[in-house]
């Protein structure tokens, strides 16, 4: 029966085969966690008329319901303005692209999406960029101050596969970073469990815990200077800010770590305040291509921040 009151959406095959409440947390305007679960859990919220729970999986031609008075409102990516100089800097920094994906050297200082207060992340502006892409979505996630390698795929099939990939531990990932202090030891693996804790002040971190996550980091030297290394660093795990972590607890933090780092090193290093970004640069990647059968060996040229603060130090060592 027809109500006015109730809104319905049919869900297509790019909409399909995700959570209930991670399609509406991307389809509408923020809405908290517990908000959304307690109005599915109510029934304001509905699949094919019935009830239904926060966890189930949307299926093709299912018909999603919602009353018009939880006012969800839908992400209007048109009322987002992006300046010349954003396009120009997101559009130059596409590596690889193919009718299947999407991979960037993500500039620093840019988040992979919005939310927390910010407006917009990368996965928005290339959804303005390439309004004839009917699926994108982001494969993987890098902090908002890292740069390198983002990966972003074009149709569903090719998310699967690629998250099937970094499961299985069949792709291959290399960091840059440079740190305080001068590392004697060439190779070192890095064995630390991490666990994330929440602070007093709602900022979110995460601590080496025995009961944590297992992690493995391996850490090479790349190059020693009078009071910093360089180094490339393997993540054998995926953890949240694993690298940045295991850095800081061998005693060794990346310069300009704002969480996790040396701040009075930090403070002391003479440089203009716009390149005091966390020198962690993802810069090497290795995957199969689901549809061309293939490898793929992508490398992301460092980025300024990097450039100039090397030049700086090997000034220095001269």
């Amino acid at each position: 029966m027809y109500n006015k009151n109730i809104l319905n959406i049919k869900i297509t095959a790019n909409e399909s085969e995700q959570r209930i409440d991670n399609f509406i947390r991307k389809k509408f305007q923020k809405i908290s966690k517990n908000k959304l679960y307690k109005i599915i859990r109510i029934g304001c919220i509905k699949v094919n008329q019935k009830k239904t729970f926060p966890s189930y999986k949307l299926k093709i031609n299912d018909t999603l319901s919602y009353f018009k008075d939880i006012q969800l409102k839908e992400n209007k990516y048109g009322n987002i303005i992006l300046s010349k100089n954003i396009k120009k800097k997101i559009l130059s920094s596409i590596l690889f692209e193919d009718n299947d994906l999407l991979v960037i050297n993500k500039p620093s200082g840019i988040a992979v999406h919005g939310g927390s207060g910010l407006k917009f992340g990368i996965i928005e502006i290339f959804r303005i960029l390439k309004p004839k892409c009917k699926f994108l979505e982001l494969i993987h996630r890098i902090d908002r101050d890292t740069s390198g390698i983002l990966m972003l795929a074009k149709k569903k099939s090719i998310l699967r596969d690629i998250h099937k990939q970094f499961r299985e531990k069949k792709i291959f990932k290399k960091y840059i970073a440079i740190v305080h202090g001068i590392l004697n030891i060439n190779k070192q693996h890095i064995f630390a469990s991490l666990k994330k804790n929440k602070l007093k002040n709602g900022i979110k971190i995460v601590k080496i815990d025995p009961l944590g996550q297992k992690s493995l980091s391996i850490i090479k030297v790349k190059k020693r200077f009078n009071e910093n290394t360089l180094i490339e660093i393997i993540p054998k795990t995926g953890r949240t800010h694993q690298i940045r972590v295991h850095c800081a607890y061998i005693g060794y933090p990346i310069i300009f770590d704002n969480i996790y780092g040396n701040h009075e090193l930090d403070y002391n290093i003479h440089l203009k305040k716009k390149y005091k970004k966390i020198l962690l640069h993802a810069n090497e990647i290795r995957f199969y291509h689901p549809k061309q059968k293939k490898q793929y060996f992508l490398n992301a040229p460092l980025r300024n921040r990097f450039k100039i603060f090397l030049n700086q130090i090997n000034k220095q060592k001269n």
